[in-house]
């Protein structure tokens, strides 16, 4: 590349979360997801459980990252899953302070569930060794995959950390959001999804598309 010439600009990655069944994982990986995510959280309907994790990430070619997700988890319990389970990175979606994120020698992802009273620029200085930050619709009493929208202008341009944008995201809201919010990722489950925790491949498909287009 010559002086003169301006580097093309980055590729949205793209998360596909809240994945159950390791058909979907595989699809997920053929269409072009560059990463899948695996909830360890008893109160979800995506749940699986460590055999069924394992079974998921098996089937997994190379480069496609498995993201471990967690809400206020015990350190035992997520050691117990490291243990028997092969993730790359750790999603932290409760009221985990830096200490806690930080200390299983594993790249970390804070979610950041989107109040009105929410300083994003504060958060990233607090949480300065995050991989990055994923911000999620806020909704009282529900952890995630709540299936709506914030308002995308809350975040400011100047953050010091990647935004991974996750909250109603689907493949007729995509390409807009990544227009105005320019994020380093998406993260999307319900949007793909016939039911909960079972991913169509059609809408993976479509999903992923509008990514590439934006």
């Amino acid at each position: 590349m010559g002086l003169t010439e301006t580097a093309a600009p980055a590729r949205v990655r793209i998360k596909i979360c809240g994945i159950t069944r390791p058909e979907d994982a595989l699809a997920a990986a053929r269409l072009g997801a560059d990463a899948i995510g695996l909830v360890f959280f008893a109160g979800s309907p995506r749940a699986v459980s460590v055999n069924i994790a394992r079974e998921i990430t098996s089937v997994l070619p190379p480069f496609v990252s498995k993201v471990g997700l967690f809400v206020n988890a015990a350190p035992g319990e997520i050691k117990a899953i490291l243990e028997d389970v092969t993730l790359d990175i750790l999603q932290f979606h409760g009221d985990e302070d830096p200490g806690q994120c930080g200390r299983y020698s594993k790249p970390y992802i804070k979610t950041v569930r989107m109040q009105k009273t929410v300083d994003l620029n504060h958060i990233a200085t607090r949480y300065s060794d995050a991989a990055a930050l994923l911000l999620d619709t806020y909704v009282e009493g529900v952890r995630g995959g709540t299936g709506e929208t914030f308002d995308w202008a809350r975040i400011p341009a100047d953050i010091s950390k990647p935004v991974i944008l996750a909250g109603g995201l689907t493949a007729d809201n995509v390409a807009a959001a990544i227009q105005q919010v320019s994020p380093y990722a998406v993260d999307v489950s319900g949007g793909v999804e016939s039911n909960k925790g079972i991913k169509d491949a059609r809408k993976m498909a479509e999903f992923i598309q509008e990514v590439r287009r934006a």
